[in-house]
């Protein structure tokens, strides 16, 4: 029993051994910036089987599940199959995974400002599993941002298995980021884009290689597995006319107005989940929402690819299949109303799947969004007549595809990869200049009203998201805790100045905090304050601490970001403040010249090109 317990352990031992050997020998022998190379191609190569794996769960789930119901009028499975599949889910991460694997975009651009870009080997695999039974069971959500998360977490840990810096291991999550979208949609540039709009990495040299290395290698092993059909099949049977460029403007407005309310409804719904402690509250309450949804509306089950496919075609009717309104499917008005209440009603039915317990992305739903909103646009246009006398109608197969770009751009914030994912994943490049003009309409309406994306705006609220403002970026990296100085002598207020003196002369500050009972912060003795009565002893024993100490201008707590730490000493003029817990004890001093010396070490690390 005994070796059977030590053998384990000396082989671990030894295959340690033999990976710090071979590190030695990788500094010896290769270059950093080769190394980022060699990895950013492993990481596209991982992370597009990865995609291929996700894809190929939810398809193979859903169509087991889906493959015997009815076109032709309502399906009661599917009042429970989306329940089930939260259940699951729910019961997976809860009792498997142990940790909190929702949001995940949203804990990439964490790990990159807050953890120094570092996810934990468990993220390589459980949002791919999590996420493929939510959807295939008929979640509302999409694929994306799981494998967004399950790339970076496996382009952070092949950094840390080779000891890489975190200025490195930044670049490798952006490139397992890029790479899981290239992988998932056969898109290489949206995915570059994706790490650079969404998770706001800076384009340099040292980061435009790999990025573009993960993401074609990716997008390479996707097409081998799954060939070299489109993602969506779009045929452009309506060519484009400079002459609707009106409809366009109105269209990219509409979108922008449109992404705005998706993104305050999915706002809203976290909100409501949030003050439902109980899990089981969570999940009876989401459970409702989306069943019934899914039942009134069987589009809304999962991705809703296939209707999104249906709307590109221009066949709407068949949106309506496998529904109890399947009898109205002719109807041109009930169409129009159908569409305009799965887009006012999407944004429930993904909270919900989310909020119930299950693991999916709002980057489906906001494609899905975006064409039901095209179309609807256009449909609607169409069927009241306001094309001028004389006028073919609107296209509503070429506006169902701008508004999948108008809204994506919205929605995240990122109208350059709106614009190429969507060309990329259709092949309607033939419609580049609508679509630019949509989604750059669409990304500033939305930001008239709201300045950050659905993914950004939690980290936002905390202070903690990293940007493309280098100094706010800078600010954001560094540590409360990195700054903070601690070498001070501490006083009482009953101490007398004989007392005070010795304590002086102890010290290499010119600073002295006061504290009381717990180490409350009362205030600070300044020597230069003291100065002029330290050298009479006739006051030795009649002067006290609480006579001559005084409160410094402002005092900072351990919980404050650095922008409000540095907003604090420009508002106050100080050269040094004092640091509190959240109670008001004593932690420390923090100085100018400390931040400094640390702003420019980071600023110096974190842009080496």
């Amino acid at each position: 029993m005994r070796s059977s317990t030590i053998l384990p352990s000396a082989t671990s031992r030894r295959l340690h051994n033999l990976w710090m050997l071979f590190l030695i020998w990788r500094e010896r022998h290769i270059k950093e910036k080769t190394l980022i190379i060699l990895l950013s191609l492993g990481v596209g190569i991982i992370t597009g089987l990865a995609a291929m794996v996700l894809k190929w769960l939810i398809h193979t789930i859903s169509g087991m599940l889906t493959s015997g119901v009815s076109i032709t009028g309502a399906n009661y499975i599917y009042i429970i199959y989306p329940v089930v599949g939260v259940l699951l889910a729910c019961w997976y991460v809860r009792v498997v995974v142990r940790d909190n694997i929702s949001h995940g975009v949203t804990r990439v651009l964490y790990a990159i400002s807050q953890n120094k870009s570092r996810l934990k080997p468990h993220n390589m695999y459980t949002s791919v599993i999590a996420s493929s039974v939510t959807i295939g069971f008929g979640g509302s959500v999409g694929a994306e941002g799981p494998i967004v998360y399950t790339g970076a977490a496996i382009g952070s840990n092949l950094g840390q298995a080779f000891r890489l810096s975190p200025r490195v291991l930044m670049i490798l999550v952006g490139c397992g980021a890029a790479a899981g979208i290239a992988g998932i949609f056969k898109a290489p540039i949206a995915g570059m884009l994706f790490t650079l709009e969404v998770l706001m990495l800076d384009l340099t040299t040292v980061t435009v290689m790999p990025l573009l290395i993960a993401s074609i290698t990716a997008a390479s092993v996707s097409y081998i597995f799954t060939g070299y059909e489109l993602e969506f099949f779009f045929v452009q049977s309506e060519p484009f006319v400079i002459g609707r460029l009106p409809y366009f403007i109105a269209l990219g407005i509409f979108c922008g107005l449109i992404s705005l309310y998706f993104t305050r409804v999915m706002n809203w719904m976290e909100k409501f989940f949030s003050h439902l402690k109980i899990q089981w509250k969570k999940t009876l309450f989401g459970g409702i929402i989306l069943s019934s949804l899914v039942f009134l509306f069987p589009p809304l089950y999962g991705e809703g690819y296939g209707s999104i496919n249906s709307l590109l075609n221009g066949d709407p009717s068949s949106i309506v299949d496998s529904s109890v309104f399947y009898s109205d499917r002719e109807q041109t008005w009930f169409i129009i109303m159908y569409i305009g209440l799965i887009i006012a009603l999407k944004g429930f039915a993904t909270s919900a799947t989310n909020g119930a317990g299950g693991v999916g992305g709002t980057f489906a739903p906001s494609l899905y969004v975006g064409c039901m909103t095209g179309f609807f646009f256009a449909f609607l246009a169409n069927s009241i007549g306001l094309c001028p006398g004389g006028e073919d109608p609107l296209s509503v197969k070429n506006f169902a595809l701008m508004g999948m770009a108008g809204v994506m751009s919205g929605v995240m914030h990122a109208p350059l990869m709106g614009i190429f994912l969507t060309a990329e994943m259709t092949g309607g490049y033939a419609l580049f200049l609508p679509l630019l003009i949509v989604s750059t309409l669409s990304y500033g309406t939305v930001r008239i009203f709201e300045p950050y994306s659905i993914y950004t705006m939690r980290l936002a609220r905390q202070g903690k998201l990293l940007t493309h403002h280098k100094d706010r970026a800078v600010l954001t990296l560094m540590k409360m805790d990195s700054v903070i100085e601690t070498d001070f002598l501490s006083v009482t207020p009953d101490m007398n100045l004989k007392n005070m003196v010795d304590t002086i002369a102890k010290s290499s500050r010119n600073l002295f905090p006061v504290l009381g009972k717990d180490r409350k912060f009362l205030g600070v003795v300044v020597l230069d304050d003291i100065r002029n009565i330290m050298f009479r002893p006739d006051l030795y024993r009649r002067m006290y601490v609480s006579r001559f100490m005084s409160m410094p201008p402002a005092k900072l707590t351990t919980s404050d970001s650095m922008e409000r730490v540095m907003k604090t000493f420009d508002d106050t003029g100080a050269w040094n403040l004092p640091v509190v817990d959240d109670e008001g004890r004593y932690v420390g001093f923090v100085s100018k010249s400390k931040i400094f010396n640390s702003y420019r070490r980071v600023l110096r690390h974190y842009s080496e090109d």
